[in-house]
């Protein structure tokens, strides 16, 4: 049985069991600490919280990183720079190239990852991902705190269920989300 998440309960109990972000946000309202951030950031500032009843403030990105001239004449020798914004214009001009262009997780990556590179070089990243995407055996990367995604995706991945409807996975999540330990998909076999 899933407990409640007050002051009260053990770092272990707290770390064994799914909250939603919502549930963390709240407990963080009522303790006097910050619920902004990933789900990931506010659950290491609950766990802090729990283990010595210190609130620690979130790290605040620098604000002066995020000025950045705007850049009006975009081509594909334009360079990737630290400050780099995946913005409006900066799409636009992506999309006169690559009609069905979007900021995939992939190509923010790519755009981080690639500081001193072009804009020639990300619209190659693009086309040999939607390369690799073609492959039958390519699994998208999900983000470790998107667990809803990731068990899904692996519910469906198990040839036990094959033939099995959407909601019987929801269902399934729902069990193993209630359970103690990992949220993880784990076979039957």
């Amino acid at each position: 049985m899933r407990p409640n998440l007050t002051k009260d309960i053990s770092v272990e109990s707290f770390k064994d069991f799914y909250w939603l972000k919502e549930e963390l946000q709240s407990f963080c309202r009522e303790n006097g600490i910050s619920a902004s951030g990933s789900k990931i950031e506010i659950s290491g500032r609950i766990e802090i919280f729990l283990r010595t009843g210190e609130i620690k403030k979130p790290l605040r990105k620098s604000k002066v990183n995020k000025k950045m001239e705007p850049q009006v004449d975009l081509s594909f020798d334009t360079v990737i720079t630290e400050n780099h914004r995946c913005s409006q214009n900066v799409r636009a001009f992506f999309k006169t190239i690559i009609p069905k262009f979007h900021f995939s997780t992939y190509i923010q990556n790519y755009f981080k990852n690639n500081v001193g590179k072009t804009y020639r070089d990300v619209v190659n990243a693009w086309y040999e991902e939607e390369e690799r995407k073609k492959d039958p055996s390519y699994t998208k990367n999900i983000a470790p705190q998107f667990e809803y995604n990731l068990f899904i995706r692996d519910f469906f991945a198990d040839p036990e269920n094959q033939g099995k409807s959407r909601e019987e996975a929801i269902e399934a999540w729902y069990e193993t989300k209630k359970l103690p330990g990992s949220n993880k998909y784990i076979s039957n076999n």
